[in-house]
């Protein structure tokens, strides 16, 4: 069976594309943001504060990296992994499987994120590129790398003027071509 990872920037529809794909094939997944999520729950603490904690501890960063690469060596693991590096991961682990990253235009993603949760345009270009430059001075620091470095990648789709059934097709094309 065929095992992909999906990466892409903020607002990219990386969620919805993995959604879409267990669905139709009854996969399963895993979500760096899961990940994340349960580690903060683990030490009791809310997002937000955990957000800090990682902030000023990068050690934290490295312990979830290291679990989701877990999951993506993992023989009877997820079919699908999900974040930003997990591509990359994928990569230096030497697997086999489709990387994917959903290339989308920084306009087009800050639309779709007013769309989902309101704000204006303007807003959220401001803040995706605020959350971009953190995060990629985080993940230069820490592995002198760019998420979006085509390096890794199998297959970068671009996204812009596709909808979701679309970008579902393309991908299911390309994961039963692989098979």
């Amino acid at each position: 069976m065929s095992r992909i990872t999906v990466s892409g920037k903020a607002g990219s529809g990386t969620s919805t594309l993995v959604k879409g794909l267990c669905e139709h094939y009854g996969w399963n997944f895993m979500n760096g943001g899961i990940i994340f999520r349960n580690e903060a729950a683990q030490r009791q603490m809310d997002l937000v504060s955990f957000g800090e904690l990682c902030k000023q501890d990068l050690s934290v960063d490295k312990v979830l990296d290291d679990k989701l690469r877990t999951f993506i060596a993992d023989e009877n693991g997820p079919e699908v992994v999900e974040s930003r590096l997990a591509g990359w991961w994928s990569y230096q682990l030497n697997m086999q499987g489709i990387r994917l990253w959903l290339d989308v235009s920084l306009e087009e993603r800050a639309r779709r994120v007013v769309v989902r949760e309101g704000g204006s345009l303007e807003q959220r270009i401001a803040e995706i590129e605020a959350r971009e430059e953190l995060d990629l001075q985080r993940f230069k620091e820490l592995y002198n790398l760019d998420p979006s470095d085509p390096t890794p990648y199998t297959n970068i789709l671009n996204t812009d003027t596709m909808g979701i059934e679309e970008v579902l097709a393309e991908v299911c094309n390309i994961i039963d071509g692989d098979e």
